[in-house]
């Protein structure tokens, strides 16, 4: 296993909410599908990455590869209507923006833009590029990005795919420094993205 310690973006998010520092990680190994974020989204790892105990959200939860200061992908299981991607720790001062099940590509977007200022607390983000494209069989989208965590210096760079699926929002995002481990590790999660499907949740 590669991982070295980190702690940024999504683990700031799950700082946010008061999850320790501490939490744990799980081994996913290459070639089993899992099922991601308390949903039917599953997808199958083409080599092996490391799950974060903690969640950013109720529906979401974030691998990395070295440490989610070098690389972070988080999946998103359907974030249903009127209701925020991370937890809302700041709902009395600072709440989070709240998805609708109506919202089009650049809505979501956006949404993802404010959830992030909110959340990491900086001012330091932008959406760069926005486009069609199809999530596990269904039209979707895809968008770029970029942020600078609040204090800090380095530039990170991501990508989003995801698609509103019976009113609910499915997405994967992948995140890491412009300087080397963005391109690193870019090929390895647009493999997780490629292989991801949605299955009826068993009730």
């Amino acid at each position: 296993m590669r991982m070295k310690s980190g702690w940024t973006a999504a683990a700031l998010l799950a700082l946010a909410v008061t999850t320790p520092a501490t939490a744990g990680y799980k081994l996913m190994p290459s070639g089993t599908a899992v099922a991601v974020a308390k949903s039917g989204l599953t997808v199958t790892p083409g080599i092996d990455w490391n799950r974060l105990g903690a969640r950013p959200g109720r529906n979401a939860e974030s691998w990395t590869l070295d440490g989610l200061s070098l690389n972070d992908v988080t999946f998103y299981g359907g974030i249903a209507n009127d209701t925020t991607l991370f937890r809302d720790a700041k709902k009395k001062t600072d709440p989070l923006p709240r998805f609708s099940s109506t919202m089009l590509a650049p809505d979501i977007a956006l949404l993802f833009e404010s959830s992030y200022r909110v959340s990491i607390g900086t001012s330091l983000m932008a959406i760069d590029t926005i486009e069609p494209a199809s999530f596990a069989g269904n039209p979707g989208f895809h968008f770029t990005y970029n942020f600078v965590v609040q204090g800090e210096e380095v530039r990170r760079k991501g990508v989003a795919d995801g698609a509103i699926i019976d009113g609910k929002l499915y997405m994967i995002t992948y995140e890491a420094p412009v300087i080397h481990y963005f391109d690193a590790g870019a090929a390895s999660a647009q493999a997780l993205v490629a292989s991801a499907q949605l299955v009826p949740v068993k009730r």
